[in-house]
């Protein structure tokens, strides 16, 4: 027996509120862009809504009329054919009628009415087939129509699909971080800029000189200091590689290391206050494990805790990997603190390796096995900021499930090292939890896992910001896989039963959706590449240029899709962002075209750390690595032991050397802004050298060396995209 077919009143109580309106909850599932706009009932419209539906990869659509009238007629299933479309338009009469095309699962639908107004909604790539590639453009195009004509249809359209500002929400103002950027911008345009930069310059290579040549000068100092810098530098630089969906610069995760290491101080005070209390000493088994632990695995979250009190309208912009990528630059900046008082105290840099340097090992004197891995500060504590990115702009239920995990893996991986190192062992229990979640050797591992997850995240709710986020230059590769994966999802959503368990269904709808999420994210990441490849062959100007504005895209892209229907504001905005894609798409020769509880989990290990009746381990023993100085406090009382016992001129130099630090850390480092053109310079060196000086800072150099490498690139790169 035949198979029912569906009548047009099901079709269009799914997708439609009217005759001539979608549905707005229908539209808020998966984040459907959604752009109304003003053709004629044409050939060229059946053309384009049959290109729409290629691009889903799907092999035939649905289609009914949407008028009540029509409700008991069945829906038609046709071809991707452009003739087959039209003849059964026609076979409805001469008088224009409104009707619905959509696919199969409904996951799109385009609804062309009687008169000129049609609406399409969907993903990201079937509206560019019917309103082009600037989808931001078609509805403020759209909203400009409405405007001028006044008609209530057009209007009522232009709300419904918020392409109009209504007047009745307005967007919150500036906070602290946006008006200083302000400020910055303002002054970077001002006369005294050129000069500032050059000095930028000269005081960021005589500060990496400075930490080159003062552990020679010091006659105290017992080992380098740029290798701990180096070690900082190298885990923040990996992480952000891999987080290619950051929101936040590399610069700013250099300011946030800084502040880190300066966290030193204040938590060894708390540890000091804590220990005092209860009556122990230093070196004693409790505050070694208990109370350096969990004040050290809560004070490294405070930069993190502390950005929506200072930046609220910038943490609503925040991608789920710049929760982990703040999180792990505070804990280097920590690390890089306990690693530079073992330079100057102790001897050695620590923090081996090449892939997320900074941890640390224990080895067994008799067997040379590891009994104890720590993988660091920037490691642990960017795990738990991966976990808490992926909770907060997940908004799954059972994606908080993660932050506590994440918070028990640091806790008990810490834990682990400093009782070890307090001559404790951790409980039984505690041991066997430890090694399910990897005993400190797999944390870089899910630390990659989860940025990794982060980023298919945020490039799939990037994709769901297409109504107010300007296209990258450029059509969007790969549009076969996507096609190909689209259409799997369709085909594999259509056969999914509709009384089953919730559970159930939810978790098959997520495996037909898993394809569509990696090939967008991939067709982001290379259209991203692709497009920075470009732009290097125009030289680093156009680079930095490309590269500011990725990042910026990207983060105004989060906003709207975190912020729902919710107002909020856009940085820099809209319209300077457009204008600054229009004008890198003329750059690079692609012109758009018309047409983004850790106290809870401290109270769990309460009990994982017991006295052993193993003999005590020294701190300086020759298995213990020398690189970690056990907690904040002992650091701090090495630190004021060592400074006390230099001379008035060796004090000097230490305290020039921790400035020098700092320096290299918070100024010059970011993406330059300023390039002298290199005709310019050859003419005249001698006043041009302070502009080179500018955007070659210590923290410069690679930005400079890739955009010159760039120059190099062969003709044949500026085909990676078309127009």
């Amino acid at each position: 027996m035949e198979e029912q077919a569906m009548l047009a009143r099901d079709l269009v109580l799914r997708v439609c509120a009217g005759a001539t309106e979608l549905d707005p909850q229908w539209i808020r599932v998966d984040g459907k862009v959604t752009t109304p706009f003003l053709v004629p009932r044409d050939r060229n419209l059946v053309r384009a809504v049959i290109a729409a539906g290629r691009s889903m990869g799907v092999e035939r659509l649905l289609v009914c009329r949407t008028r009540p009238e029509f409700s008991y007629e069945p829906v038609t299933e046709i071809p991707l054919d452009t003739d087959t479309l039209i003849d059964l338009v026609r076979g409805w009469g001469p008088d224009p009628t409104d009707f619905l095309v959509c696919v199969e699962d409904f996951s799109a639908a385009v609804l062309i009415t009687a008169d000129d107004l049609t609406v399409a909604a969907g993903p990201a790539d079937f509206v560019r087939e019917l309103v082009g590639a600037d989808i931001p453009q078609a509805r403020a195009h759209f909203a400009s129509r409405a405007e001028i004509e006044k008609t209530p249809e057009l209007v009522r359209a232009a709300a419904l699909y918020r392409c109009a500002d209504t007047g009745k929400r307005r967007a919150p103002g500036p906070d602290l971080h946006e008006r200083a950027a302000a400020g910055a911008d303002r002054f970077r345009r001002g006369s005294a800029a050129r000069g500032l930069r050059a000095l930028r310059g000269a005081a960021g290579w005589t500060a990496l000189a400075v930490a080159a040549i003062a552990p020679l000068a010091v006659s105290d100092v017992r080992g380098p200091v740029l290798p701990a810098l180096a070690v900082l530098f190298a885990v923040l630089l990996q992480l952000a590689l891999i987080a290619r969906s950051r929101t936040v610069s590399f610069a700013s995760l250099l300011r946030v290391a800084a502040l880190g290491a300066l966290l030193l101080w204040p938590l060894a005070l708390v540890e000091r206050a804590v220990t005092g209390a209860l009556g122990a000493g230093t070196y004693d088994v409790v505050p070694y494990t208990y109370v350096a632990v969990t004040v050290e695995e809560l004070g490294k979250l405070l930069p993190l805790a502390l950005l929506p009190l200072v930046a609220p309208r910038r943490a609503r912009r925040l991608a789920a990997v710049d929760f982990a990528l703040l999180a792990a630059a505070s804990g280097a900046g920590f690390q890089l603190a306990e690693h530079l008082v073992t330079a100057l105290t102790v001897g050695g840099s620590g923090g081996g390796g090449w892939f997320l340097p900074g941890g640390s090992q224990i080895m067994d004197r008799d067997t040379g096995a590891v009994i104890a891995a720590f993988s660091g500060h920037a490691v642990t504590t960017g795990l738990v900021g991966a976990a808490l990115g992926l909770a907060v702009v997940g908004r799954g239920r059972w994606l908080w499930a993660l932050p506590p995990l994440a918070v028990l893996a640091a806790f008990l991986e810490h834990l682990n090292l400093n009782a070890l190192l307090a001559g404790a062992a951790l409980h039984p229990a505690s041991g066997v939890v430890l090694g399910l979640l990897g005993g400190g050797v797999l944390t870089p591992f899910f630390l990659v896992v989860l940025v990794a997850c982060g980023v298919a995240l945020d490039y799939r709710l990037i994709a769901t910001a297409a109504e107010s986020t300007p296209p990258l230059p450029g059509l969007p590769p790969l549009a076969g896989l996507r096609r190909r994966a689209r259409g799997r999802a369709v085909a594999m959503r259509v056969r999914v039963p509709g009384d089953i368990a919730p559970g159930f269904r939810r978790a098959a709808l997520a495996w037909a959706e898993l394809p569509v999420t990696l090939t967008t994210t991939l067709a982001m990441i290379v259209h991203e590449l692709a497009a920075c490849t470009i732009a290097a062959r125009r030289g680093p100007a156009t680079l930095g240029d490309t590269w500011r504005f990725l990042r910026q895209r990207r983060a105004n892209a989060m906003g709207e899709a975190r912020s729902g229907a919710r107002p909020w504001r856009h940085h820099p905005s809209q319209e300077e962002l457009t204008r600054t894609a229009r004008d890198l798409a003329r750059r690079l020769g692609l012109a758009a075209t018309g047409g983004v509880t850790a106290l809870a989990a401290a109270a769990a290990v309460a009990f994982a750390v017991v006295p052993a009746p193993a003999p005590r381990v020294p701190v300086d023993a020759p298995d213990i690595p020398v690189g970690e100085p056990g907690y904040a406090l002992l650091a701090l009382e090495r630190l004021q032991t060592w400074f006390a016992g230099l001379s008035a001129f060796d004090a000097v130099w230490a305290a020039v050397l921790l400035g020098a630090v700092l320096l290299l850390l918070v100024s010059g480092n970011g993406v330059p802004r300023a390039h002298p053109h290199m005709r310019d310079f050859l003419r005249s060196p001698t006043a041009n050298s302070g502009a080179v000086l500018g955007m070659l800072a210590p923290g410069q150099v690679v930005y400079a060396t890739v955009g010159l490498v760039g120059l190099l690139l062969p003709r044949s790169a500026d085909r990676l995209l078309v127009r």
